[in-house]
């Protein structure tokens, strides 16, 4: 007996012996014809990255398939939900030939593939490159490697997945004005967290990531909860647990009086609305709050701050005499046509004294696609990042106390490589003296 018979078989023993389903008249285990227009189909879908393909790899149509086999490649392709319109014709026209199997065995097909792969792996090599240059401060170098690994494990059926995030980061010569040690070239697990469906909503529990609208106030990790919930068109999300600071992108500060990671933990709440009516328009509105800042003024000498420990042109964070952050936040995009859309946002801090407010436009044309070699993007625009307002801003080449023009491109030169320029040009939050900075960032990741 084949090994493919042999497949075939115990697939039907399992199928058969697990309810007494009567199938439609086309035998499911019976062989699609090998000049079934389906196998052109299922390689187009192959080459466009729909699909992973045959249990082989092939794509030739030389290896015939059961009508059983050929329903689990369809049921792959229609839980995709971002299918271009070429793609999409195949996948409706693949399930109406293979309608009756997909109804009778859909489900069952589902359960197999979820406990014959239980946990599923990606992961990124990436460079990073950047140099940031200070007149009111120390210049800074960075230049290092991390490779990082993501599991997902299926929970039974029930939904649920346990995730995770483990990153090394290997040091590639920054000299002495490293943010990070040079011999820091360690391994740490960042994120682990469970999600799963829970009364109607989406929810996240354990240390995992925030993202708050365009990246604008907050983009780190909590340890706590998240819960998201709503429709496509109008979704509430909401936040809370503890925010420990990073300093590694988010300060540039000499290694010698760096705030550390253990100094700045506070909690974290926060709310978000997003609607998005149509395919153009998407706006957002939202709340954080945090509160229990009192290390933050660790290094703050009768209300100012002490200029011994000043680095960057900028300080550490301050939120106001109760040493609170009540900070809002409203923004969205408009997409004039499939090329060109406007994005904004601003913040603002009611509970600080100064740098209390922050705002970001930026005009952008088209998009790198990691999935679609040649893709490419750009953007420019202007920021100014009232260090106050903003925790833990998503940028790479501004930060928090910073203000000036912004501008990047990103290129996908094969499937899964995502190579990105980024450049600033402006001015640091000094009090005194010359305060012009700049920064070019490069960055090159390999998703697998």
């Amino acid at each position: 007996m084949s090994k493919k018979t042999l497949v075939s078989a115990i697939t039907a023993a399992l199928v058969v012996g697990a309810a007494s389903t009567t199938f439609a008249a086309a035998n499911p285990f019976s062989d699609v014809p090998a000049d079934s227009w389906a196998y052109d189909a299922v390689t187009t879908l192959a080459a466009d990255g729909v699909i992973d393909g045959y249990p082989d790899g092939t794509y030739q149509g030389q290896n015939t398939m059961t009508r059983y086999e050929m329903a689990q490649i369809v049921a792959r392709a229609m839980a995709k939900t971002d299918l271009e319109k070429a793609d999409k014709a195949l996948v409706d026209k693949l399930a109406a030939e293979f309608a009756e199997e997909l109804d009778n065995l859909g489900v069952r097909v589902a359960d197999l593939e979820k406990k014959s792969d239980n946990v599923k792996w990606a992961g990124e090599l990436r460079y990073r490159y950047y140099d940031a240059n200070h007149d009111a401060g120390e210049d800074t170098t960075y230049n290092r490697v991390m490779f990082r690994l993501a599991p997902k494990a299926y929970i039974g059926n029930s939904g649920w997945t346990a995730n995770a995030r483990i990153n090394y980061s290997l040091d590639m010569g920054s000299d002495s004005n490293a943010i990070i040690d040079p011999s820091d070239n360690d391994a740490s697990v960042d994120l682990a967290y469970v999600e799963g469906p829970l009364f109607g909503a989406t929810v996240q529990a354990g240390k995992l990531p925030v993202f708050t609208a365009t990246g604008l106030v907050f983009d780190d990790k909590i340890a706590g909860v998240q819960a998201t919930f709503g429709s496509d068109v109008f979704k509430t999300t909401l936040a809370g647990g503890r925010f420990t600071n990073n300093p590694e992108d988010a300060y540039a500060v000499d290694a010698k009086y760096h705030i550390s990671n253990n100094d700045v933990t506070t909690d974290f709440y926060g709310i978000q609305f997003d609607y998005t009516p149509n395919e153009k328009l998407a706006l957002n509105a939202g709340y954080n709050a945090l509160t229990g800042l009192d290390e933050a003024r660790k290094y703050f000498v009768d209300g100012d701050w002490d200029k011994t420990h000043q680095s960057a042109g900028y300080d550490y964070a301050t939120y106001g005499d109760d040493n609170d952050a009540q900070i809002w936040y409203v923004g969205g995009k408009y997409a004039f046509n499939n090329s060109i859309a406007l994005n904004g946002e601003y913040a603002q801090n009611t509970s600080a004294d100064k740098y209390d407010d922050a705002w970001i436009a930026t005009l952008n044309y088209k998009g790198a696609d990691v999935a679609d070699a040649g893709s490419w993007g750009m953007y420019a625009g202007y920021a100014d990042l009232g260090k106050n307002s903003v925790p833990a801003p998503t940028y790479d080449e501004i930060t928090g106390g910073q203000k000036g023009f912004i501008a990047g491109v990103s290129y996908v030169p094969a499937e899964n490589i995502l190579a990105t320029v980024k450049y600033f040009t402006g001015e640091d939050s000094a009090e005194t003296g010359d305060n012009d900075a700049n920064k070019f960032f490069a960055n090159v990741d390999f998703f697998f």
